[in-house]
């Protein structure tokens, strides 16, 4: 047992009247010792449960965020100068690790516009994970023929540099957090740390983050545990599902965060000719296809057609955020142009070429051998 745990635990789950707050460094050893198992099941458990019942603060989010960074292999910073072509700062675009369950990804495709466009994106994420067991990224990407998961940093490094894209598969690049999720599952309720998946970042050098939330408090999180660590440049989405896709049958609430600099936006699909129902997920096949028709460039049916408007409202709005477009109305008309053209197939295969031609891992079998 963890005497040294122990005493951290017991600060958090006291109760309401004597409980406290862990500090940052507290928070860190905590994890650290979660993530090591160097704490019990028992302990461990209690601690999710308690953390969650109790509402995690800033410094403690910050604290996780140490850990994480500590333990993970992350992927190198590029080597760019002001003059290269990626000199533009990744834009880590945050997905909920449990994956989407009722509406359909536009994830991909803005991921897609952004590196066809010269902006060079970072996405992570594993397999299915509790409590909800939707799609996750990793398995979308593979659904268009792109495998990130043998992918280690340098292959991550290199790709991101060639082909402005990497997708960190995170059972490679940080293991400790797999033996995490079996305690999810058995508590069935989602903890702190699925919050802390979506601010994380597998990137070393500087980034802007794109962080979805559900509930208000959560952008406050953000907010607390960013200025802790220096992080000033990020954008909050109350999107879909938790991820940072805009709604198109309700307002899109956003904050953009850049320096000292905060705009709140309360933007309406409608407005843009781009208001409805969203693009829903009654089948994960039916939705693969019709994404795979979309990114070619084929919108036939009226369900491919709404999945397309949805990927125009998001593709549009973070294309002017990354300043390849000067405006909205002018980032949702390329990415018009671009879905529609088919040109995203050729950025698929630019991406298959990079990670093709990437130093390749070797991955350590059971018995030692590679």
């Amino acid at each position: 047992m963890s005497h040294a745990f122990r005493t951290l635990l017991k600060k958090i789950a006291s109760g309401p009247h004597t409980g406290q707050h862990l500090s940052r460094q507290e928070a860190e050893a905590a994890m650290m010792m979660v993530l090591q198992a160097e704490a019990t099941p028992a302990q461990i458990g209690g601690f999710i449960v308690a953390h969650r019942m109790k509402r995690p603060v800033p410094e403690e989010l910050a604290g996780i965020l140490d850990a994480y960074d500590r333990l993970s292999q992350r992927i190198p910073a590029l080597n760019t100068q002001p003059s290269d072509h990626l000199a533009a700062v990744p834009i880590v675009l945050g997905c909920p690790y449990d994956g989407r369950a009722r509406t359909a990804p536009v994830t991909p495709i803005v991921a897609l516009l952004l590196a066809n466009a010269g902006v060079p994106v970072v996405m992570h994420g594993g397999d299915r994970m509790p409590t909800k067991y939707g799609l996750p990224v990793v398995e979308i990407w593979q659904a268009l023929g792109i495998d990130w998961t043998t992918c280690d940093v340098t292959r991550l490094s290199e790709t991101l540099d060639r082909a402005r894209l990497a997708c960190a598969y995170t059972p490679l690049i940080f293991p400790e957090t797999i033996a995490v999720a079996d305690y999810r599952d058995q508590i069935g309720k989602r903890p702190p740390l699925a919050t802390i998946e979506l601010m994380w970042s597998p990137y070393e050098g500087a980034v802007r983050h794109a962080c979805g939330f559900v509930h208000p408090p959560t952008e406050g999180f953000f907010q607390g545990a960013f200025a802790l660590r220096g992080q000033s440049d990020f954008i909050t989405v109350k999107g879909l599902e938790g991820s940072c896709d805009l709604p198109r049958s309700r307002t899109a609430i956003i904050g953009c965060y850049q320096g000292d600099q905060f705009g709140r936006l309360h933007l309406h699909a409608r407005d843009f000719g781009l208001g409805g129902s969203e693009a829903v997920m009654d089948s994960e096949a039916d939705y693969l296809a019709d994404l795979t028709r979309l990114i070619a460039g084929q919108i036939e049916t009226d369900r491919e057609h709404n999945l397309l408007q949805s990927a125009i409202w998001s593709g549009g709005f973070f294309l002017w955020q990354s300043g390849v477009s000067e405006n909205l109305t002018s980032g949702i008309r390329q990415a018009e142009q671009v879905i529609r053209s088919g040109a995203l197939t050729q950025t698929i295969a630019t991406i298959q070429a990079a990670i093709q031609a990437a130093s390749p891992v070797e991955l350590t079998q059971p018995d030692g051998q590679t």
